[in-house]
């Protein structure tokens, strides 16, 4: 299946957020606020070196799986108000009788607890219910309570379904 004609991921912008399109470039700025092992309590993984950042990035960047059943977009938050990063957003698209995002939300410990994540994600999730994603899926761990109440403000529900020690939130 293609996702071709999917839009890459464009500017966005909220209340107080500016949401970047990903560049490997911001491995350097976003590789410090990522380097905490708090954050990967409930992602899983660890902290990744600044070549494995950059790695990362340059793959996520591409926009496609190589075989363009996928289309990956993704964001840097940044706050408006200093132009400071504050952590990621992303999704990606598939298409089967319909378009479906699984979306995801990182936002650096220090600045947790201000609604960045929700601000981020919603305004994604905005834009990719505009583009005609009909499906919104992520998988929250289940003690992230959190990142469940993010879940519950874009509208998705816990679902029984549990993958990889998280559970599949959709709507």
């Amino acid at each position: 299946m293609s996702v071709q004609g999917f839009p890459a991921a464009p500017p966005l912008s909220s209340a107080r957020l500016d949401l970047e399109p990903l560049r490997v470039e911001h491995a350097e700025e976003t590789g410090p606020l990522l380097d905490d092992p708090g954050l990967h309590v409930f992602i899983g993984g660890g902290p990744a070196s600044p070549a494995e950042l950059r790695e990362r990035y340059r793959r996520q960047t591409v926009g496609s799986s190589p075989d363009d059943s996928q289309w990956w977009l993704n964001w840097v938050a940044r706050r408006r108000k200093d132009g400071r990063a504050v952590g990621t957003v992303q999704a990606t698209v598939t298409r089967g009788h319909e378009f479906t995002a699984e979306v995801a939300w990182v936002i650096a410990t220090p600045h947790q607890g201000h609604g960045y994540a929700r601000e981020a994600a919603g305004t994604m999730v905005d834009w990719l219910r505009d583009q005609g994603v009909a499906t919104v899926v992520a998988h929250v761990h289940p003690d992230h309570q959190a990142s469940q109440g993010v879940a519950r403000a874009l509208g998705l529900t816990a679902s029984t379904t549990v993958v990889d020690g998280e559970v599949r939130w959709q709507g």
